[in-house]
């Protein structure tokens, strides 16, 4: 069983924002970055999906690597997507043997390994970008808010959770009321719009990739901040987050 990490505990006294699934989408991330303008203080969540299926997984990490150096607290949480890319790597992680077939093959050609480079690979992806992928979190505790990309067991407290569970589970977590005394803010599942339960969970997947809209969550004024694939026009409206 692979160990959970946990993100850093930031300051509370800024503003904290909740970034879903990205998936290989650099245009779009920019634009919600750029209207948010993460500052000194604020602490800004990934809920993980950053590569495979978009047309450049490689520009989406050069920028969330980039973003490492702000004034703002950055937590980033490891999706399934970045543990398939990290097995098929040869790191440790799991269903490396699925990676190609579940969006990866656009990954690599963004870093602009072929057919005739597939074994080697981790040559062609720099070392910023292998660290980030190594040192990604599985959860970000911040009460009254627990992140983490997929969701939890339901009958289970937090100490007891598996990182598997963290990053591939679906329908028994969102169809369930959960034992953990938190909010559970969560990626993985994409849907139409921001899913609402609470004081359950909150679910930040918009189907980005699949023609929906990237969302992020600001949670100290209830804001959802949104922009549809394809453009670079950040919408806002109002969400109940508490």
């Amino acid at each position: 069983m692979q160990k959970m990490s946990f993100g850093k505990k930031a300051s509370p006294d800024g503003r904290l924002f909740a970034i879903g699934d990205i998936h290989g989408c650099p245009d779009e991330l920019a634009a919600v970055i750029k209207a948010i303008a993460p500052a000194r203080n604020d602490t800004v969540v990934f809920v993980g999906d950053y590569v495979d299926r978009g047309p450049s997984a490689r520009d989406v990490i050069e920028q969330l690597v980039a973003l490492q150096k702000s004034e703002a607290e950055v937590v980033f949480l490891k999706g399934n997507h970045e543990d398939m890319m990290l097995s098929f790597l040869g790191f440790p992680g799991r269903y490396g043997d699925s990676f190609l077939f579940n969006g990866g093959a656009q990954t690599l050609d963004s870093y602009g390994i072929s057919e005739d480079t597939l074994e080697r690979a981790i040559d062609f992806i720099p070392a910023p970008h292998l660290e980030f992928l190594q040192n990604l979190a599985t959860s970000y505790h911040r009460p009254p808010y627990l992140f983490v990309h997929a969701g939890i067991m339901p009958a289970r407290q937090l100490e007891e959770q598996s990182v598997e569970d963290m990053l591939w589970i679906r329908q028994e977590f969102i169809f369930n009321i959960h034992q953990v005394d938190a909010t559970v803010v969560f990626g993985h599942t994409p849907m139409r719009a921001v899913m609402v339960d609470l004081p359950y969970k909150l679910g930040i997947d918009t189907g980005l990739v699949y023609g929906g809209k990237l969302t992020c969550l600001e949670f100290s004024e209830g804001v959802a901040y949104q922009v549809v694939r394809g453009s670079k026009q950040v919408k806002t409206l109002q969400v109940s987050v508490r």
